[in-house]
Parts: C-alpha cells; structure tokens; sequence
C-alpha cells in the first residue's frame, strides 16, 4: 500500500465522442489510476472506461431525484478526495472537458492541493469544440456570449445582439437545486420572455446537442424564438442564438 503523502489526484477529460475525443496522456492517467472515478454521459462511454480500468466508481451513483445538486457535489468531492487521502494514484474522468460547467473537478483539485497532495487536470474536447465545427461558427467573426441558461435568468447580465449569444444546459433551466431532471417548460417560457426584450419573437434559433459516440451525428433543431418553450429539449441542450444586429462601428 502506498504512503498516504504519495496521494495524488488527476481530473481528466474524456471529450464528446467515446475514444476519439479523449488524449493520450488522459487516457494514460485513466490505465494507470488505482482508483477510477467517472462522471459520463451515458452507459456505453462507462462500460468503456470500466475496460481501460475495472476499478472505476460511477459518481453518477450520487445523484438523486429533487436532491440538491450542491449535496451531489460534496458527496463527489469527498469520495474523491477520500481515496486520495488514503496515498492512491486516483483518476477522475468527466465528460467533455473536466473543467467547463463542471463544479466536481475544480473544487477536488483545490482541496486535493490545498491538503498538500499532487493534484491537476487534463482537457478534453468539450461541446463548446464541436459546437463550432458542427454549426459552422467562427467566434472571431461576430464574437460569442456564453452563459449558463439559469444564471442568464437570475441574473442581469449585458448582451450584445450583434454577437452570438449561446446558452448552455438550456434542459435545466430554473433547476439549479435538484438532480438529474429535466426543466418546467414553463421556465423555458419564461427564458422566452426575457430573450423577447432583445430579439424579435420570429428570430431563428437552435437547439444543439453533440453527438457522444464515433458514428453518431450531432442534433440541431431550428426554430423561431417564440416556439422554444415548446421544443424538444434535455440535459445536454444548448441555445445559440446568431446575431440580430449588425455590428456598430465606433
């Protein structure tokens, strides 16, 4: 058994698409772990991870219907940090990249370091990425806002129509203290009629999603903005709005 000061802690990320968007030097600290956790976004990309490395954990076990999100997270955090404290070699794998709309890895890796162990992330290709080669979006042309769907309606928050606007896990909107369920459509209506004081209702938007394994395409669905409370929509949509205005020289 290993001494507990050689406790070490790597977040990884495991990219959109199972094997094909992850690195090697991720995939490496996945092998090479004693102890995998894993945090994906479905069975198939788990029964993949359990391959690369059989002792692996489903954090995803944490979850809870009408639990609140933030008890998720400790729970995550801690059993993580447990196994580093016991002087383990412990992997964490997330979906995506570890770092992007993701609370568990960051807030481990500060702990993990502020108790004096070893402890850093790895990136992967989030759905940000493949959110620009998919829909065909050069940020630099237009510029791009991102915010996290809840957030943007709790908040008051500056938004140029000339840019892209693009809101993120637009499926939980309003749902910020529970578990893995999907949003109220109501709530959608109620991001409608905050988007409605600056673009026009007939506006066309999209609904996005990646695809999450090799031969599966991505989904978009175009709408006009007043029909968004009632698109289809799921833990891994998300909004982009292109740009209602031109862009205002100085």
């Amino acid at each position: 058994m290993q001494n507990k000061e050689n406790g070490k802690l790597a977040c990884v990320g495991t990219g959109m698409k199972m094997g094909a968007h992850i690195s090697p030097i991720a995939r490496q600290y996945i092998i090479d772990a004693d102890i995998l956790f894993m945090a994906v976004s479905n069975g198939v990309i788990g029964l993949w991870l359990q391959d690369l490395n059989p002792n692996c954990v489903d954090l995803q076990r944490f979850y809870g219907a009408g639990k609140d999100r933030k008890k998720t997270y400790e729970e995550m955090i801690e059993a993580i940090l447990f196994e580093v404290r016991q002087g383990k070699n412990v992997c964490a794998a997330f979906y995506g990249h570890p770092g992007v709309f993701a609370r568990a890895p960051h807030e481990a890796i500060k702990l993990a370091r502020e108790e004096g162990y070893e402890a850093h992330m790895e990136p992967g290709i989030s759905a940000e990425d493949c959110l620009y080669s998919d829909l065909g979006i050069d940020p630099g042309k237009f510029g791009c806002q991102h915010f996290e769907a809840t957030q943007f309606l709790k908040y008051k928050r500056i938004v140029d129509p000339s840019a892209y606007l693009i809101l993120w896990q637009i499926g939980l909107t309003g749902e910020s203290n529970v578990g893995l369920e999907y949003t109220d459509k109501s709530k959608l209506g109620v991001l409608t009629n905050k988007l409605s004081k600056l673009y026009s209702l007939d506006h066309e938007v999209i609904i996005y999603e990646s695809g999450h394994l090799v031969m599966e395409g991505f989904k978009q669905e175009v709408v006009k903005l007043r029909r968004l409370p009632e698109a289809s929509t799921n833990l891994y949509s998300t909004l982009i709005i292109p740009p209602y205005k031109s862009l205002e020289p100085e």
